[in-house]
């Protein structure tokens, strides 16, 4: 992937937990959030990279989900990141600094990163241990105008990580899903 100095700019085209894409403003990145089931007992979702992912030569069949998510209703469930096991989103997700609006987890690099919501709406994803920026997502002001193609929510994810931007999103769909909760 060529660097370009700039972070990846994943418009979200809904805004919704139920399902969304993840478009990079620059064509570098193309990642789908899809519920694939919705009843009375649970919820369960499926993150693609649409980019990587693209049928072609030599490849046959069916796109592999950089995650899933699966929860009980109005409950936390289970993560499984790629090829890895099914981990309970409460031991992959802990809390931390004692409130459910900052948790951390381990990524696939073995660091730890932190996600927190700030006071004006922005979900913040730092290094836990350095606290250096990692990925920002931004929802659409409140009275701001509805646009055309687009929720006006934006995950920005510094260029340095591609490979763990599924990871990135997947952990902020269960911060998102927590906060919407109330869990």
């Amino acid at each position: 992937m060529s660097n370009f100095g700039l972070p990846f700019f994943l418009e979200d085209t809904t805004g919704r937990l139920t399902g969304s894409d993840f478009v990079d403003l620059h064509n570098r990145m193309h990642l789908r959030l899809k519920q694939t089931l919705n009843d009375v007992h649970h919820v369960a979702y499926m993150i693609y990279d649409l980019q990587s992912q693209q049928p072609g030569p030599g490849r046959i069949g069916l796109m592999a989900p950089l995650a899933i998510l699966d929860f009980p209703t109005n409950a936390l469930g289970t993560i499984k990141i790629g090829d890895g096991e099914h981990v309970q989103m409460g031991q992959y997700l802990s809390k931390s600094s004692g409130t459910h609006k900052s948790r951390k987890f381990r990524a696939s690099d073995g660091q730890d990163y932190r996600w927190t919501l700030q006071a004006n709406g922005e979900w913040q994803c730092t290094n836990a241990r350095s606290g250096y920026h990692i990925a920002t997502y931004s929802m659409k002001p409140a009275g701001e105008p509805q646009y055309a193609a687009s929720s006006g929510c934006m995950l920005t994810v510094e260029e340095a990580y591609p490979n763990l931007v599924g990871e990135l999103l997947a952990s902020l769909i269960i911060m998102r899903y927590i906060e919407e909760h109330n869990l």
